[in-house]
């Protein structure tokens, strides 16, 4: 166990509780950052935390040294606001400035918060080194066998996912009988979901294909499924989901999986082969 406290950025969702629960049911301390317009309340409740804007990094930075924290972990998804309203301090600024374009995609603006962060000498680590178990291993999770027709929308799905993840955008896609009904971007993937189901057409439904992007910085955003997302999947429609081995996180794995198996949709991880 590293010295000094956990900081825990939280984003929305219960992942940061969940990285939160389990530090100090091993002995550590934490503190967390709380965002406005993006942290769950309940997420705080009971730990030591702070309310920060979300471009107020010299601040939040301060905060976390004052508290004695080494060490932080970025958690949860962050609803992307526009660079008007970020409210950003000065450093803020200066950094998303030097980055130039790459701040536009998801990747890019997350990578440049990481190294702002261990330039201040914090280790930032991946949500993995806390939850390492939340990482889903190859193959079948729940359901039945995946068939041929369900192989080649995976393998569509992959190669879709790859050519778009390249230009920094989204972790998702759902394809039907290889059609591409739609592609994750700053809406999220249970938004995205739901509006892939509007777009479904007759016969096999479409299936989730959710992974890592080329070159992603995997310390700060994570694929992550949970509950929420299978059950959006299945009011959707959908027949399965296929998932990046050892790259997704699944959150409260046991409900998601009884969730997918009730309803007959499959659930699998695979390699999703080597970043372009």
């Amino acid at each position: 166990m590293a010295d000094g406290a956990l900081g825990i950025l939280a984003g929305g969702g219960s992942l940061p509780r969940r990285i939160a629960e389990r530090a100090v049911a091993e002995g550590r301390r934490v503190f967390v950052i709380a965002f406005e317009e993006q942290t769950d309340p309940a997420t705080v409740d009971g730990l030591d935390h702070a309310w920060m804007k979300l471009g107020a990094t010299s601040n939040t930075l301060k905060r976390l040294h004052d508290v004695g924290c080494t060490e932080i972990v970025m958690a949860g998804p962050m609803r992307r606001p526009s660079l008007s309203s970020l409210g950003l301090d000065r450093r803020s600024a200066i950094a998303l400035a030097r980055a130039g374009t790459r701040v536009f995609g998801d990747d890019g603006l997350l990578s440049v918060i990481v190294r702002e962060m261990e330039k201040d000498g914090f280790r930032v680590i991946g949500v993995e080194d806390i939850l390492g178990g939340y990482l889903v291993p190859a193959g079948l999770i729940a359901g039945e066998a995946v068939d041929a027709a369900a192989d080649a929308d995976i393998a569509r799905g992959i190669a879709v996912l790859r050519a778009m993840g390249a230009e920094d955008v989204g972790q998702a896609v759902a394809v039907q009988e290889g059609l591409v009904l739609a592609v994750e971007a700053v809406e999220g993937t249970d938004a995205m979901i739901e509006r892939a189901g509007a777009l479904r057409r007759d016969g096999p439904g479409p299936i989730l294909v959710k992974g890592t992007k080329p070159g992603q910085e995997a310390r700060a955003d994570r694929p992550t499924v949970g509950p929420d997302t299978i059950r959006a999947a299945i009011a959707a429609g959908f027949r399965g989901m296929a998932l990046e081995a050892e790259a997704t996180l699944i959150v409260d794995r046991a409900e998601a999986e009884a969730a997918a198996r009730d309803a007959g949709m499959f659930i699998v991880a695979r390699s999703f082969g080597p970043q372009a």
